[in-house]
């Protein structure tokens, strides 16, 4: 299955988030594409069957310009999206927490709960991660995309 991982780091959070989902997919023979948001020529999203999107909050609960550039530069909302970001309760406290994640889950119209982590994905996060992940690919398989 022909997937893509983009995504947008600053600290390096929301990289590892990408880096794990990468891992766990390679080892269950998906071709991986990944794409940090700002480098490169946008890529063509309509080739993919699953796309991650991935961001950190910015700004209590602010999704990042470079997230919001990359929106406009894709232009159309693919289908088969599903967003993970990183963020910190301590800048906005619960209501804010990665709220980034919500908005780009309502833009793409994405009807799968985002995956939310609290700052690095490292130590008992990364369950979350890989929890996530699995339920992301009984969605898809429900919705008859090849897994």
């Amino acid at each position: 299955m022909k997937t893509i991982i983009c995504y947008l780091s600053y600290s390096g959070n929301t990289e590892e988030v990408a880096d794990l989902l990468k891992e766990e997919l390679e080892d269950s023979n998906f071709d991986i594409d990944m794409y940090s948001i700002g480098y490169g020529a946008v890529p063509n999203l309509f080739e993919y069957d699953l796309i991650f999107l991935g961001t950190f909050t910015w700004d209590k609960g602010s999704t990042p310009e470079e997230m919001k550039d990359f929106a406009k530069e894709v232009g159309d909302k693919p289908k088969n999206v599903y967003v993970f970001g990183t963020g910190d309760t301590q800048f906005g406290g619960d209501n804010l927490f990665c709220n980034a994640v919500n908005k780009l889950a309502r833009f793409y119209e994405s009807n799968y709960p985002g995956l939310k982590i609290e700052q690095s994905p490292r130590g008992s996060q990364e369950q979350l991660v890989t929890k996530w992940l699995k339920g992301v690919l009984e969605h898809a398989e429900g919705k008859n995309i090849r897994t």
